[in-house]
């Protein structure tokens, strides 16, 4: 019986004469020959390993590191930021300037240098009388009342013995170049530095640079002229 071409091409693989036929059977040999892809195999399943070895170690590494540099910020915030120095308190401020309530508004001298500089501070608070009026809804310190800050830390400077004798007053007697730079609201602390650039002792009359900041930032910057006298 004729077989069909389908049983053929089923049973031609078998058949000796057929390609396969000629190839080299399975032997010791072509398990030899097939090492090389097999020891690649290893060789890559290792490197892999590797890789994901050192992924982890790093991991673990970066871990520890923010761990360690967690662990340095765990200072509680309240203990992380010291108070500023106290160089002249409001009792000693009080008997250099001749300034009362609401209007006295330096509450701490932290740096002073005799006739040179001083620094003062004024703690902006929501309980002061000016922010009813300014504004209700937005409580922002005007911007005169910070002028008039400064001068109040340059009347410390210009007041002292060491600068201009003994006086009992000042007053503005011109200020120019004031800019504000940003507002300061309730909750601030207003940095207040005044410097000395000329002085005229025989007229009492002084000329003062004058920047405030709050948090590091200059919020307002002026050139200051002050006129000294006596209460009478």
């Amino acid at each position: 019986m004729a077989s069909s071409p389908l049983s053929r091409s089923l049973i031609s693989p078998l058949n000796s004469q057929s390609p396969i036929s000629n190839r080299t059977p399975l032997n010791p040999s072509f398990n030899q020959l097939s090492l090389p892809k097999f020891t690649r195999s290893i060789l890559l399943s290792t490197q892999l390993k590797l890789n994901q070895s050192n992924f982890i170690a790093n991991c673990a590494s970066s871990a520890t590191d923010n761990s360690s540099s967690s662990s340095i910020d765990d200072t509680p915030i309240e203990l992380k930021f010291p108070a500023f120095p106290t160089v002249v308190d409001i009792n000693q401020i009080r008997e250099i300037l001749p300034h009362r309530f609401p209007f006295l508004l330096v509450d701490r001298v932290i740096e002073y240098t005799p006739g040179v500089s001083a620094v003062g501070i004024k703690n902006v608070t929501i309980n002061d009388n000016f922010f009813p009026g300014h504004f209700p809804e937005r409580p922002i310190m005007p911007g005169v009342l910070m002028v008039e800050a400064m001068a109040q830390v340059g009347g410390i400077v210009m007041l002292q013995p060491e600068v201009g004798g003994s006086r009992d007053n000042f007053v503005f007697a011109g200020v120019d170049k004031v800019r504000f730079r940003k507002p300061v609201v309730a909750g601030d602390t207003l940095v207040m530095r005044m410097t000395l650039t000329k002085l005229q002792k025989r007229f009492g009359i002084a000329k003062m640079d004058g920047k405030a900041y709050v948090g590091g930032e200059v919020v307002c910057e002026g050139e200051f002229i002050l006129a000294m006298g006596n209460s009478s």
